[in-house]
């Protein structure tokens, strides 16, 4: 079994590209095939009419699932579909084995309806620390990678998330209101404010790369389930952003955390993001 960071980092260094091609292996077989295909066979519900998951979903995950665990012997594998059937599998990510934590079709809502805003997320962790992470666009066949202490990279080129324009509202993507109980929208509603323009999200994993490339301010999420945050926040982090709780701690991937939080192009950002959702509560 890997047993310390600078054996993953070994790993890294010689098999980053074989994740790559897993991931877009997994993409071409058993995701763009089903892309605007989708019979009403292969579309389920789990936890409601706004919780669906498809045949893409379950068979990407499988499919990761022996592909990363062959390159990284000793490691787990924590997919979303596979901790909806176990909940208990969830627990791998506070292990002390090395994890792969995989969602397979991030924004299953918009690839059901056919829209190409949806992404396959991977991030390799250990100890609760993000060590690497691919985000990978399938429908615009957008790549990004980051590794810690390394950068954040799409499509080769090295990404910096900058600082947003003095004097214009914050652009700010906030929970989608179906994902949202009443007091997390009251918490929420602290981006209701002068200077501030929130915005319900579409694919986590597209917004956090959307925040890495400068595109948006921040984000404003009020779930903790890793597989939709631990690649982005990688991402946002090595592209020189933040993330903060409303308490001021940074996000922990193994839980335990005072939501709704904040990623965002800088720390300034993250800190006045994270005030706001504070003064809602």
């Amino acid at each position: 079994m890997i047993d310390s960071t600078e054996t993953i980092e070994e790993f890294l260094a010689q098999h980053a590209s074989d994740v790559e091609e897993a991931i877009r292996s997994a993409a071409a077989a058993e995701i763009m095939p089903r892309w605007r295909r989708l019979a009403a066979h292969e579309v389920d519900q789990k936890a409601g009419p706004h919780d669906l998951v498809t045949d893409a979903d379950r068979k990407a995950e499988l499919y990761l699932t022996e592909a990363l665990g062959a390159l990284l012997p000793g490691s787990v594998v924590v997919g979303e579909e596979a901790v909806h059937a176990n909940p208990a599998s969830y627990a791998a990510i506070r292990g002390d084995a090395p994890v792969w934590i995989v969602d397979p079709v991030d924004g299953t809502r918009q690839f059901v309806r056919g829209e190409p805003a949806f992404c396959t997320l991977v991030a390799l962790a250990h100890g609760g620390t993000l060590l690497a992470s691919w985000t990978y666009a399938a429908a615009r066949d957008q790549l990004a990678t980051a590794q810690r202490g390394k950068g954040a990279y799409l499509g080769g080129e090295r990404l910096f998330a900058g600082v947003p324009e003095p004097g214009r509202d914050l652009r700010v993507a906030t929970s989608h209101p179906d994902y949202t109980t009443d007091e997390q929208k009251h918490a929420l509603l602290g981006l209701r404010t002068e200077g501030v323009a929130p915005r319900a999200c579409g694919s986590a994993g597209l917004e956090y790369l959307a925040i890495a490339r400068g595109e948006s301010d921040a984000v404003a999420f009020s779930w903790e389930a890793a597989w939709d945050h631990a690649a982005g926040l990688l991402l946002v982090e090595e592209a020189g952003g933040a993330h903060l709780t409303r308490s001021g701690e940074p996000f922990r991937i193994t839980g335990g955390n005072d939501l709704p939080f904040t990623a965002a192009r800088d720390a300034a950002t993250a800190r006045r993001v994270a005030a706001l959702l504070a003064s809602g509560d």
